[in-house]
Formats: C-alpha cells, structure tokens, sequence
C-alpha cells in the first residue's frame, strides 16, 4: 500500500476543476492511484468473505463526451470483465464525500432474486446493517439516508422497490464527510474500510441467498 497515503482536500477539489479533458486528467493523475491500491489492496479479503474470486475496476468514464465525471470509484465484483451487471462493492469520492457501498444497479439481472433473498432475510439484514450505515436508491446521486431514519419499513420499501420497478438500486454502506480526519489517516481509514467490508460482505452473502 505505498501508493495509498489516505485522501487530501486536493483529491475532492478535483470535482471542482471545470471541462473534460481538464477533470479527467485530474482523476486519473491524483485519484485513480489511489483508487487502484485500495483495489489491489482489498481484493483479496473481500474474496475470501464472499468466497468468490473478487476483481476490481477502477471506473474510467470512458463514455462521457461533454460533462466531466461528478465523482468516481473503484469497485470489486466475482467477474473480471465488468461489475454493472453483479451485485458488487465500491469505495469512491463526490466532491463532498467518501462512500464506501454494497451495491446493486439497475444493469444487474439478478435483481428480482437479490430483492427477494433480502425481504425474506429482512430482521436479519436490519439487525446485521448498524443504524449509522446509509441507504440509497440511486447510485448517480450523493444523497442517501441512514438505516435509523428509513427504519424497517423504509428499507423494506427500498428492497421491494429493486424486486418490481425496472431501473431501481439498492446501496447500503457508509460515507465519510471530507473533512473528517480519519481520511488522512491512512492507517485509521484502512481499519474503518475493513469494518465496513466486514458487514458489507455479510450483506452481499446474505443477499445471493436462495438468489
């Protein structure tokens, strides 16, 4: 991990920087490096606790034309081709924030028996999730809502939601304010992305259940 020093201000004001060319050059030079040791890093102990190899992808907003990226990712799916399509997990940036997610998109196929897996398991996943960690029905946005506001009924309404409606999403994890120190202590972060890893994977076991 000698690549990997933690996140500065510097790598949130590159949400900042304005055009394409000039954002994605700032991703790529200050954020990716990171981004791919935490990849190379977590990799294997996120495949020993799915017990499914884990490959990671660094996002390389490859499509984007006009609008510069407005956060980016790594994430780690059973699949060396791509993650879109698997239930997978991200760590990434917006301008105002770490977040570290489960994740299941609107790409993913799977996404009637995921939704299922976890409404049958339901007190289970709210007992196994703690209170502080956020949910989100939208990975294009920075919003997402704590366990202990959505409250069983809220969270029971978002895994429906990702059974019946077409381009619905379920991300559970945590964010991390910018200004919060534990960004620049690489050791202390690194203790709390293994926390959050450790009930994430529980979750993501949890949701292939009967799936």
């Amino acid at each position: 991990m000698s690549t990997f020093t933690g996140f500065q201000q510097e790598d949130f004001d590159v949400f900042n920087i304005d055009g394409l060319d000039q954002r994605m050059e700032a991703i790529k030079g200050v954020i990716r490096p990171k981004l791919e040791a935490l990849g190379q890093h977590f990799a294997p102990a996120l495949s020993v606790a799915t017990g499914s190899e884990m490959f990671f992808h660094v996002a390389k907003h490859a499509r984007r034309t006009v609008n510069p990226p407005v956060d980016t990712w790594v994430a780690w799916a059973a699949d060396k081709r791509g993650y879109k399509k698997h239930p997978h997990f991200q760590i990434g940036l917006w301008g105002t924030h770490l977040f570290v997610w489960y994740a299941v998109i609107y790409e993913a196929p799977a996404k009637g028996e995921i939704s299922h897996a976890l409404g049958e398991h339901l007190d289970e996943v709210l007992s196994l999730v703690p209170d502080e960690y956020h949910w989100s029905p939208d990975h294009t946005q920075p919003q997402s809502t704590p366990q202990e506001v959505l409250g069983k009924e809220g969270v029971q309404k978002l895994v429906d939601r990702l059974g019946g409606v077409k381009k619905a999403e379920l991300l559970c994890g945590i964010t991390i304010d910018r200004h919060d120190p534990v960004l620049t202590d690489k050791d202390a972060l690194l203790s709390r992305l293994e926390q959050t890893f450790s009930v994430l994977t529980k979750l993501y076991n949890l949701s292939r259940t009967g799936a």
